[in-house]
């Protein structure tokens, strides 16, 4: 959609953006307009090793203070003013949560140094009624919020950045960019101060005074990023916009007349989201993921709600259960203030999703499976739901490994596992497999047979019967296989004691490889047998 769009920017410029969030943090409720204060607010930090003055209010301005000024002069200027230290973390935490605030308008926002943003709004607009009303909301909330503002849209980001910081805010067609810039000073290319007064020491002071003069001199003489900036201000040169946030492949939203704020509603609208990108998914051939329900609330705090699948989803109302789970484990945290007032449904990852033969029974059962996974999982958290999947190793604690189980695809290796065992003849493994081998105390009646008696956990067991060996070793390859890996072969044997009790035991090295100077083989039990 915006590839065959005009390129349409909004450069967004707080212009008191470090003041404004400091009055704000001493409002009562973030969402109220700014009230009187009894003193000028000037924000103070370190460059090099001085004191001066980063941002100041318009009280502060109206005395004569700007940024740049030293600190130490400005106390002396005016000794009663409001000295507040620059917090930069909280500047920029403030600029991202207004920069998903803007996701309202357009999925392509990215923020634009410590007090802008960018939107490219081409081909979205008119979901607003044109340009013009897009401007008029959005400043009608930052207004509401108690922000200093400038917005400007043109056809490149260099002169909606230019017309915002520089020149006249408002909304110019494409074409008139070189209109616009040719007044404004050198600074509105995004250069450097030093390149900007080396170019005025040769008196070029403005845009329009390097516009038509020859390149390589200029190249030569102030580097080639000048030009660079003048082409792509003047769309000479394609400038892409870097969203803060990965573009969704599917994208389906709905605004309200009325802010919404119960659950049920909230649920309601996911599943009719669902349902208009069901018909996008099945074009093409693809199911759902991982999808992110983007909740915005009036006051402008915006909830995400991440939820993933096992298998490629398209049903509408399998998508609406995954959100049920989701908001029943948020439990307080889905606070819907005032209301909601837009809704977006996003599938972040898509995968093919062929057709299925269903059966006259119904679902099959990995279908059932799959589904009780995504139920589990979004209540509990992806991360708490864990599968075994098989491992290309012989070595018992090595051949599997927990995984989310959503993330584990239909082929987890037991098939290929199971007809290594039916082909090799292998010994049934334990019930219950330790998770690290233990030692034990053992007793054998020859150095190469199945133990007698043997210790563990402080309890004494006398052996009846026993099966074995079955000899595993790592292949010689890995750090895993033979003695120079610290891993000896093992012989392990299924025995049950006196009491009825079964266990798996293995004895670590084998005696007729011992060396002098190399340690006895050891006896271990690693698991316990039906």
């Amino acid at each position: 959609m915006h590839a065959s769009s005009p390129q349409r920017m909004l450069s967004l410029w707080l212009n008191r953006f470090l003041t404004d969030r400091i009055a704000r943090s001493r409002e009562s409720s973030l969402s109220l307009p700014l009230q009187g204060k009894d003193k000028e607010v000037v924000v103070a930090g370190k460059r090099g090793t001085a004191d001066v003055l980063v941002a100041v209010d318009a009280a502060a301005e109206s005395l004569g203070l700007s940024p740049g000024l030293g600190l130490a002069q400005a106390r002396a200027m005016h000794p009663a003013i409001d000295v507040v230290p620059e917090d930069a973390e909280a500047d920029a935490a403030l600029l991202e949560k207004i920069a998903d605030w803007c996701l309202r308008y357009t999925p392509l926002v990215a923020c634009d140094g410590r007090d802008g943003l960018l939107l490219d709004i081409g081909g979205c607009a008119h979901l607003y009624g044109g340009e013009d009303a897009l401007v008029a909301d959005l400043s009608t909330r930052l207004e509401a919020a108690g922000f200093a503002f400038s917005i400007a849209i043109a056809g490149t980001i260099g002169a909606a950045w230019a017309a915002a910081r520089f020149g006249n805010p408002g909304r110019y067609a494409g074409g008139e960019e070189r209109t616009l810039l040719s007044p404004l000073p050198l600074l509105a290319l995004r250069i450097t101060p030093a390149t900007a007064a080396s170019l005025a020491r040769v008196g070029l002071k403005r845009i329009g005074d390097i516009i038509d003069l020859p390149r390589a001199p200029l190249t030569a003489r102030f580097g080639a990023d000048l030009m660079r900036q003048l082409d792509r201000a003047l769309g000479r040169e394609h400038e892409p916009l870097t969203p803060r946030l990965p573009v969704a492949p599917y994208v389906a939203e709905q605004r309200f007349a009325e802010p919404i704020a119960r659950e049920e509603d909230v649920l309601a609208v996911t599943e009719r989201l669902a349902a208009r990108l069901q018909t996008a998914l099945e074009r093409r051939g693809d199911g759902a993921r991982r999808l992110e329900l983007t909740l915005f609330r009036t006051d402008g705090a915006v909830r995400r709600i991440a939820a993933g699948t096992s298998r490629p989803l398209r049903d509408p109302q399998e998508i609406r259960a995954l959100f049920v789970e989701r908001l029943a484990a948020l439990a307080d945290a889905f606070d819907p203030g005032f209301g909601f007032d837009m809704a977006r449904l996003a599938v972040l990852t898509a995968e093919q999703c062929p057709p299925e033969q269903i059966g006259i029974g119904g679902a099959s059962d990995a279908a059932e499976i799959g589904r009780m996974v995504d139920h589990l999982s979004a209540r509990l958290g992806s991360g708490r739901v864990r599968r075994l999947i098989a491992r290309d190793s012989h070595i018992p604690e090595l051949a599997a490994v927990a995984a989310p189980a959503q993330a584990v695809r239909d082929d987890d290796g037991w098939a290929t596992f199971r007809r290594h065992r039916a082909d090799a003849d292998l010994a049934p493994r334990p019930l219950r497999l330790l998770a690290q081998p233990e030692p034990i105390e053992a007793i054998a009646e020859v150095p190469d047979g199945p133990p007698l008696r043997f210790v563990w956990r402080r309890a004494h067991h006398q052996i009846v019967a026993a099966e074995g060996p079955e000899r595993i070793e790592g292949v010689w390859w890995s750090e895993h296989g033979g003695h120079r890996s610290g891993n000896p072969a093992r012989d392990y044997f299924r025995v049950e004691d006196k009491n009825g009790l079964r266990f798996w035991l293995f004895r670590a090295g084998l005696y007729r490889e011992l060396m002098p100077g190399m340690p006895a083989p050891a006896w271990y039990v690693h698991g316990t047998c039906a």
